[in-house]
C-alpha cells in the first residue's frame, strides 16, 4: 500500500520524506489556500522535493477550461497528477487526457457507480472520499471495500486512494479493505507513529537499562 501526504505546506513535507514511508502527495485548492506565496512556486518546489506522485487540481469550472488548465498542471513536472472533481460534463475531458498519456486522479468519488464511470477512462487514481460519508452518518469505509470487489471484478488498472481519511481507524481499515492508496494529514501520520504503547515501551527499556549502570552496549 502506498501512503500519500495530504498538504501542500513544503516544511511537513520536508519533515516527512526522510522517514521513506511517503510515496507521493496530494493537494488541493483548500490546502493551498493556506500556504502562502506563489502558488506555481510551491507546487514546483513539492514536485522536486517528492518521488512519487503529486496530485494538483484543477480549479477552472467549463469542460474546455478543465482540458486546457489540466494541460497546464501536467507540464509543471514528469511526477504531476492532475485531479479533477467527478462530473458529467468532464467525463470526455477525462477520456480525452488520458489519451493523450497524462495522468488524472478523479476525486470526490461518492459511490460506486462513478468509480465505474472513471476506471472504464483509465485514470490513474479513483479517490472515494470516506470522511465526508461519516459527517453524514454513513460509513464511508463501506464504498472503500465496494471499489475493491469492482477492481478484482473487472480487473481495472485505476488505484483506490482512500481519502479524507479522519482517523486511525479510517486509516486501518483501508489498510484492510485492500485500497491501493491512503493520502493521510500529517497530524494523523504523527498519531500513528506515536503510538501510546510503545513510547511506555521504550521507556521501560530505558529504565531497566539505567539500573545497570551501564553507558555503552559493549564495554
Amino acid at each position: 500500500m502506498k501512503l500519500f501526504l495530504d498538504t501542500a505546506n513544503k516544511e511537513l513535507i520536508k519533515q516527512w520524506i526522510p522517514t521513506g514511508v511517503i510515496d507521493g502527495v496530494t493537494t488541493n485548492p483548500s490546502l493551498l489556500a493556506l500556504e502562502s506565496g506563489n502558488i506555481k512556486s510551491i507546487l514546483l518546489d513539492i514536485c522536486n522535493m517528492v518521488n512519487g506522485d503529486v496530485s494538483i487540481e484543477v480549479v477552472e469550472k467549463t469542460p474546455e477550461g478543465v482540458y486546457q488548465q489540466a494541460k497546464e498542471i501536467s507540464s509543471l513536472a514528469k511526477n504531476v497528477v492532475v485531479k479533477i472533481p467527478f462530473a458529467q460534463e468532464y467525463l470526455p475531458v477525462i477520456s480525452k487526457l488520458t489519451k493523450e498519456n497524462i495522468k488524472i486522479n478523479v476525486t470526490l468519488i461518492f459511490s460506486l457507480t462513478q468509480a465505474l464511470l472513471v476506471s472504464k477512462l483509465g485514470v490513474k487514481y479513483i479517490s472515494p472520499f470516506i470522511g465526508r460519508w461519516d459527517d453524514i452518518d454513513v460509513n464511508g469505509m463501506n464504498l472503500i471495500e465496494d471499489l475493491v470487489i469492482m477492481k478484482q471484478n473487472y480487473g481495472f488498472k485505476s488505484e483506490i486512494l482512500a481519502a479524507s481519511i479522519r482517523n486511525v481507524i479510517h486509516l486501518q481499515d483501508s489498510i484492510l479493505a485492500g485500497a491501493d492508496v491512503a493520502t493521510i494529514p500529517p497530524t494523523l501520520l504523527d498519531k500513528v507513529f506515536k503510538h501510546p504503547l510503545t513510547l511506555q515501551g521504550i521507556e521501560k527499556f530505558d529504565s531497566d537499562w539505567k539500573k545497570l549502570g551501564k553507558i555503552k552496549l559493549f564495554d
